[in-house]
């Protein structure tokens, strides 16, 4: 199987069991030259993707900024280092046994409740506060 990983590519074979299909050339992800059983399709187009990889969040900044400072306070990070929602527990020097006092201190802070298989899936203060707010919507419909 091909995959286009670039903006123009060179392709000799989409599968090795059917030489006869090639994929020639590949441009700007809007056209393809296409080779099938040697008669040459030229300049089909494909569908054009976003431009954008989008990203949306469940967590609302308050949620992330509450969580940062949960995080900030647990870990003793000093004022002057950054602490946002991309920062990863690990790279702000927490081990297992901080993670596990900061998942403590948030359901503390927010009324909730962290499941072990959940709490291990958190690595960034993102994950935290996404997660959070997936709690606190889950126990609000209770």
């Amino acid at each position: 199987m091909a995959s286009i990983a670039s903006a123009s590519i060179f392709m000799p074979s989409l599968s090795s069991h059917k030489p006869n299909q090639t994929l020639t050339r590949a441009s700007n992800f809007n056209a393809v030259s296409l080779a099938v059983n040697r008669k040459s399709f030229h300049s089909l187009k494909l569908s054009s993707a976003p431009s954008r990889f989008r990203v949306s969040c469940a967590a609302t900044p308050e949620t992330v900024d509450k969580v940062c400072n949960i995080v900030r306070k647990q870990l003793a990070v000093p004022e002057n280092t950054a602490v946002t929602g991309e920062s990863k527990f690990a790279s702000l020097g927490a081990d297992s046994l901080d993670t596990v006092e900061i998942v403590m201190g948030l359901e503390e802070e927010f009324g909730i409740s962290v499941e072990e298989e959940s709490a291990q899936s958190i690595a960034t203060v993102q994950d935290a506060a996404d997660l959070i707010e997936k709690l606190v919507a889950k126990n609000e419909k209770v």
